[in-house]
C-alpha cells in the first residue's frame, strides 16, 4: 500500500512541485522515470538477497531507507535533489517489495495463502484509488512536499511490524551472487523501461535505438546465465512452467489496463472536457470491483483452480476494454463507461490473485524472493509497456491494440495448472 499509495499521490504533486521548484513538466518527467528505472532494474536482485539474508531483514532496510528518502524530498531545495532522491527511493522500494509476497509464503499455511493474497490484492487496489483524492486533499492544505512527508510515519509502522516478526533464516548455501548476470539484468531492465517510458514523448522511432539496445543486452544475459554456475534467476525458476506463465499473464494484462486507464483518462479530459474529479469518478467502479473480487477470486481459484480463473479473468478484461472502446463506453455515457470499467475491476482481480498465488505458491523452496522479485519486475514492466502502446497508436487505435494485447494473456492463462487437490491445514512452512 505505501508503494501503491506514493505512485498514484505523486501525479497530483507533481505540478505544484513544478511551479514552487520553477521547471516543465518535461523536466519533472524525470521524478516518475527515475525512480520506475531504479525499481524495475533491482526488483530481482532484491528478491535474491533477501532469498540469501533473510526477507525480514531487507524488508526492514527496504522501508526504512523508503521512509528516509521520502523525508529527504519533502526537504528538497532544487529539482536534481528531488530526483536523485527518488532514485535511492526507487532503490530501496525495490529492496521491500519482493519480501513482502515471501513473507506471505513463510507465514501462511498452504490452505490460508489465498485468503492472504486475496487481502493484499484488495489493499493495493484502495490504496491506488485513493491516491488521486489524498494527494488532492494534502497538496491543496499542504503542498506537495506532504505527500512525502505522510511516506515517514507509515515506513515506521511497517518497520515496527516487521521487527515483531521472528527473524527468519536466509539460504545462504555457499553459492555467491551472480553479480556479473546482476548487472546485466540491472541494465537491460533500466535501458528497457527507461525506452518505454519515453515513447508517449518520442514515438516508437525515437526509442528504437534505446530498445534494440535492451535487447542486446537481454541476449548477453541469456548467453551468460547458460554459462553461469548460478545464474541471477536460479534454473528451478527458469523451468518453472506455472511461474512462468503467472510472470506472462501479469505483463499482458497490466499492460492492456494501464494503457487502458491511459487512453480512456485522455479522452474524458481532452476529448469530453471532464475535470480530473469527474474523470476518475467515472473510473471508480474499477477500484470498487477489484477490492470486491478479490475475495471472491480467491474463492474461484480454490474452486475451479488457477487455469479457469485466469481465462475468466482475462475474457472480463477484454469484454472491459471493447466495452470502453464501443458506443458511449469512452465516456460519453457514463453508466457504460461504468459497467465497462467494473469488467476491468473484475478481471484484473483475477488475474492478479491468481497469478499472484501461483508465483508465490509455485515458487521452488528456498526461491520465493527471486520469483517475488521477478512478479513485481512484470508487474512494474507492464503498466509501462501498456502506456508506450497506446501513446504510439494514438486515440483512435489504441483501445482495440490493447484489447488484443491483454487477450494474448489467454495463452499464459491455459498453461497453468488446472484444478488442484485442496491443501492439508498445517502448521507455515519454515516459519517466519
Amino acid at each position: 500500500m505505501l508503494v501503491a499509495l506514493d505512485g498514484t499521490v505523486l501525479l497530483m504533486a507533481q505540478p505544484a512541485m513544478g511551479r514552487e521548484l520553477g521547471v516543465g513538466a518535461a523536466r519533472l518527467q524525470w521524478t516518475s522515470t527515475g525512480y520506475l528505472v531504479a525499481v524495475a532494474a533491482l526488483l530481482v536482485l532484491a528478491g535474491r538477497l533477501g532469498d540469501r539474508y533473510g526477507h525480514r531483514r531487507t524488508l526492514l532496510v527496504g522501508v526504512l531507507g523508503f521512509g528516509a528518502a521520502s523525508a529527504g524530498i519533502a526537504l528538497a531545495p532544487t529539482l536534481p535533489w528531488v530526483v536523485g532522491l527518488r532514485v535511492v527511493q526507487g532503490v530501496f522500494g525495490a529492496l521491500l517489495q519482493p519480501g513482502t509476497l515471501a513473507l506471505l509464503r513463510l507465514c501462511c499455511p498452504p490452505e490460508r495463502l489465498g485468503r492472504a493474497i486475496a487481502v493484499r490484492t484488495g489493499a493495493i487496489a484502495v490504496a491506488a484509488g485513493a491516491g488521486p483524492l489524498l494527494g488532492g486533499l494534502l497538496v491543496d492544505a499542504f503542498g506537495w512536499r506532504a505527500v512525502f512527508w505522510i511516506n515517514v510515519p507509515a515506513a515506521a509502522s511497517i518497520a515496527a511490524m516487521a521487527l515483531a516478526l521472528p527473524p527468519a533464516r536466509g539460504n545462504a548455501d555457499g553459492r555467491r551472487l551472480d553479480l556479473a548476470g546482476s548487472a546485466l539484468l540491472a541494465a537491460a531492465l533500466a535501458v528497457l523501461v527507461h525506452a518505454l517510458s519515453r515513447v508517449p514523448e518520442r514515438g516508437w522511432g525515437g526509442t528504437a535505438a534505446e530498445l534494440a539496445g535492451a535487447a542486446g543486452l537481454f541476449a548477453a544475459l541469456v548467453a551468460h546465465e547458460r554459462r553461469a554456475a548460478d545464474p541471477v534467476v536460479p534454473r528451478p525458476v527458469a523451468a518453472s512452467r506455472p511461474v512462468a506463465a503467472s510472470l506472462l499473464l501479469l505483463l499482458t494484462a497490466s499492460a492492456g489496463l494501464f494503457g487502458t486507464l491511459f487512453s480512456t483518462t485522455f479522452r474524458l479530459q481532452d476529448a469530453l472536457h471532464v475535470d480530473p474529479l469527474g474523470a476518475a469518478a467515472r473510473m471508480l467502479p474499477l477500484t470498487a470491483l477489484m477490492v470486491l473480487g478479490a475475495p471472491a477470486a480467491e474463492r474461484a481459484l480454490r474452486a475451479q483452480g488457477p487455469r479457469w480463473t485466469a481465462l475468466a479473468g482475462v475474457a472480463l478484461l477484454v469484454a472491459g476494454i471493447a466495452g470502453l472502446a464501443g458506443p458511449g463506453g469512452g465516456g460519453g455515457s457514463v453508466p457504460a463507461t461504468g459497467a465497462a470499467s467494473a469488467l476491468l475491476g473484475a478481471g484484473f482481480a483475477a488475474v492478479m490473485v491468481t497469478a499472484t498465488g501461483t508465483v508465490v505458491g509455485d515458487a521452488p523452496a528456498g526461491y520465493a524472493g527471486t520469483v517475488g522479485g521477478l512478479k513485481q519486475t512484470a508487474a512494474n514492466i507492464g503498466p509501462t509497456l501498456g502506456i508506450a502502446a497506446a501513446a504510439g497508436a494514438g486515440t483512435h487505435g489504441a483501445l482495440p491494440l490493447l484489447a488484443v494485447l491483454a487477450a494474448l494473456g489467454l495463452l499464459p492463462a491455459a498453461a497453468l495448472p488446472g484444478i488442484r487437490p485442496a491443501p492439508r491445514p498445517g502448521p507455515a512452512v519454515g516459519g517466519a
